[in-house]
């Protein structure tokens, strides 16, 4: 199933896409759409609702973040093979984990506010692993049980800011910098991850394409090693990593962002993304 929700920010309703691509309004039925609710069977509700009994959504309304209730967004580092070998660093022994401020989180084609002062606004498109239970020191091989599905994920990076110290967290968490969506694709959807095709452009031109083939650190190994050392909660999404063609990579010359820039990203089964670029307000 493909949920979201649609609305202005703070007044979103919950909506679901049919086979034939149509947006349903379930909100008559399904009043918010709240991650504390996965692990009491929400989801498996939905999944039995006939769409066809709700009515299509008219236009092309704002989409939000499609759930509510996001405690973390986790993020790892140089996760694809290939992309490590562009950033010229050694493949990661362990995943590299660090965390998204939730003022980064916005829906997916909100507009990506450069921050003052940034000079180096990159991108990376990445697959989000939605967490449907509450998992504490999971096994890996019972990592599939506590997944409640898949979404496109911007890790939006300023790298000037992220490389001022070695920890990353200035350049990864700016307002604005997590956009997900459009959906929350439900796992049921997804038999394997770990073969989704993902792309991104940049004014019309495409910077990446890759293959979630292509991680070192597969889904459940990601979550085996962050349930370790943190409680994941309903509704926590894991970013898990880029393919290559950052603009940080770019040869000759690196490529960065700038105010008017679009971006599209997609990843296949999953939809897609699109943000403007536009500046900070001075304060």
């Amino acid at each position: 199933m493909k949920l979201l929700r649609f609305g202005e920010p703070g007044a979103e309703k919950v909506g679901a896409v049919d086979a034939d691509g149509v947006v349903r309004d379930l909100s008559s039925k399904v009043p918010a759409l709240h991650a504390r609710a996965f692990e009491n069977g929400l989801l498996a509700e939905l999944a039995r609702l006939d769409l066809a009994d709700f009515p299509p959504v008219e236009g092309t309304p704002r989409l939000g973040v499609p759930w509510e209730g996001i405690s973390k967004y986790v993020c790892i580092g140089l996760n694809y093979s290939d992309h490590a070998e562009e950033a010229g660093m050694p493949l990661p022994q362990k995943p590299i984990v660090f965390l998204k401020a939730p003022s980064a989180i916005c829906g997916p084609d909100d507009d990506t506010v450069q921050p003052v002062g940034s000079t180096k606004l990159d991108w990376e498109v990445e697959l989000g692993v939605v967490i449907g239970r509450t998992a504490r020191c999971v096994p890996e091989e019972k990592a599939g049980d506590y997944i409640a599905g898949y979404c496109v994920l911007n890790d939006v990076s300023e790298r000037a800011f992220q490389m001022e110290t070695t920890q990353w967290a200035k350049g990864k968490g700016c307002d604005t910098f997590g956009p997900i969506g459009p959906w929350l694709v439900t796992a049921d959807e997804v038999p394997d991850p770990g073969k989704l095709d993902l792309w991104l452009d940049v004014n019309g031109e495409r910077m990446q394409t890759g293959n979630t083939d292509k991680m070192i650190f597969p889904v459940a190994a990601l979550i085996a090693d962050v349930s370790r050392c943190m409680t994941l909660l309903p509704g926590d999404v894991i970013a898990t990593g880029t393919p290559p063609g950052v603009g940080m990579g770019k040869k000759p010359e690196p490529i960065w962002l700038n105010p008017g820039d679009v971006v599209e990203l997609g990843i296949a089964g999953l939809g897609r993304q699109r943000q403007t670029i536009v500046s900070a307000p001075r304060p």
